[in-house]
């Protein structure tokens, strides 16, 4: 199996950062070599992770310059992100492709990937059972990105997180309040707490509570009726009347915290609105709110994606990309991840990739193949758009 990595810092997203991660590691790319995979990687690919390409050489990577003569001699092209337009191209019917691909609103790209006959593996779809857990790319980085976030509000505070006590006087510690308590919610209430904090959390499911709890945060019980989660371990969409509970209820946490961190994000959907602009006015000026959700709609009216902004005082970070902000880390995980992945479906002596789709793993993210997109939930999700 010949497998290509792009130096995806070459490519602009949409938001017109550049991705810092890579696909692969030193340490994944010795692996893999290891079961007869061939990987070639692009110039500078690691760079930005702080991977040079010779580390990756000596790991038994083969470095080239211009992908285009490489592109359609492949079996599989392994990406952080969505893969070009321009490149897909290119690739010879079959080629795998895996990354995150956004499916459920890069409806287009899909599309495109289906027609030019590509097998496409989205890493967003792997399903959330205990099998998969090793190769769950959205978990791993959602858990730094729950790091990053705590962090990223502690610089902007002007103030500190721990008590202190001083002989000039006790500063009490800061009043954290998190919505959401998923991998990235839970992260961000260890990470506060063991810097000092006070941690205050909320989700819409009550079965997390013991979670919260167990990691020194408190949990705050608000009745909103019948909520739960789905299989896959989601929230469930709220109804608008829940919703409106719900905001009015956390009101008073919101405004009395020094720090308040959403992460809500509902699967396939735009996530839903938690604060609005008349909470934020009643906060705290020097408060701080991180909307995990800016990039794909907000939880936070007011908040801006990929940017920090001042709301009457109080500091409001959608800057986004979050676990790119330690990229080395993050890098490690993602080539986990996908070495997981593929050591899974993997013939050991041929190093070819055993496309089961009988599989349950396969069959929940595997969303086009064979010129088709054969996912139910992508589909009846396009029928309904």
């Amino acid at each position: 199996m010949k497998i290509l990595i792009l130096n995806e810092a070459k490519q602009a997203s949409e938001s017109g950062s550049k991705e810092r991660r890579c696909a692969v590691s030193p340490s994944s790319v010795m692996r893999l070599s290891r079961k007869n995979v061939e990987i070639l990687v692009e110039t500078g690919a690691g760079v930005s992770s702080h991977y040079s390409d010779s580390e990756l050489k000596e790991a038994g990577a083969s470095i080239i310059d211009d992908v285009n003569g490489a592109v359609s001699d492949i079996d599989a092209l392994i990406c952080v992100n969505r893969p070009p337009a321009d490149i897909i191209t290119k690739l010879k019917p079959g080629t795998l492709i895996v990354g995150h691909i956004d499916p459920f609103f890069q409806q287009p790209l899909v599309t495109q990937l289906s027609e030019s006959g590509m097998t496409t593996i989205s890493v967003e779809m792997i399903p959330r059972s205990s099998r998969a857990q090793k190769m769950d790319a959205l978990s791993s980085q959602a858990s730094l990105a729950g790091y990053v976030m705590v962090m990223q509000a502690a610089t902007h505070l002007p103030s500190i997180l721990p008590m202190m006590m001083t002989p000039s006087g006790t500063i009490k510690p800061a009043k954290v309040f998190i919505i959401g308590a998923g991998v990235a919610g839970l992260q961000a209430i260890a990470t506060a707490k063991r810097l000092g904090a006070n941690v205050l959390a909320y989700d819409t499911r009550p079965v997390v509570a013991e979670q919260v709890e167990s990691l020194g945060g408190k949990f705050l019980k608000i009745d909103i009726g019948e909520t739960g989660q789905t299989k896959d371990g989601y929230a469930k969409e709220l109804t608008e009347e829940q919703k409106q509970k719900l905001q009015d209820a956390q009101r008073d946490a919101i405004t009395s915290s020094d720090i308040v961190i959403t992460t809500a994000q509902l699967f396939g959907r735009k996530p839903p609105v938690l604060i609005t602009k008349n909470t934020l006015e009643m906060m705290k000026p020097g408060s701080v709110v991180v909307d995990m959700a800016a990039q794909s709609g907000g939880n936070v009216e007011g908040s801006v994606p990929g940017e920090t902004v001042d709301v009457n005082g109080v500091k409001v970070i959608g800057t986004g990309n979050w676990s790119q902000q330690v990229a080395r880390a993050a890098t490690d995980m993602y080539a986990n991840n996908i070495f997981n992945l593929l050591d899974e479906f993997l013939d050991d002596e041929s190093g070819t990739f055993n496309l089961d789709l009988e599989d349950d793993i396969l069959a929940g993210c595997v969303i086009t193949h064979d010129g088709n997109i054969i996912n139910d939930m992508l589909k009846s999700a396009y029928e309904g758009a």
